[in-house]
């Protein structure tokens, strides 16, 4: 599933109190499907920025000195 197929006019509504079977649901579900869902809540949450997109990277140069 590609993120342009997501149906995301579908979902429902349920109450805060409610105990629901969000680990049986989940498991359920293949890597892939979590996966997806992941990176679907993370658009969600952080919009979909090509450029954060990937891991930044850091380099670290650190003088050694002799003792």
């Amino acid at each position: 599933m590609e993120w342009d197929e997501l149906d995301k006019t579908a979902f429902s509504v349920g109450d805060l109190a409610d105990q629901g079977n969000d680990l049986e649901y989940w498991l359920s579900r293949t890597p892939q499907e979590r996966f997806e869902a992941i990176e679907y809540m993370r658009r969600v949450l952080y919009g979909n920025d090509p450029t954060a997109a990937t891991f930044q990277r850091v380099l670290e140069v650190i003088d050694l000195s002799q003792s």
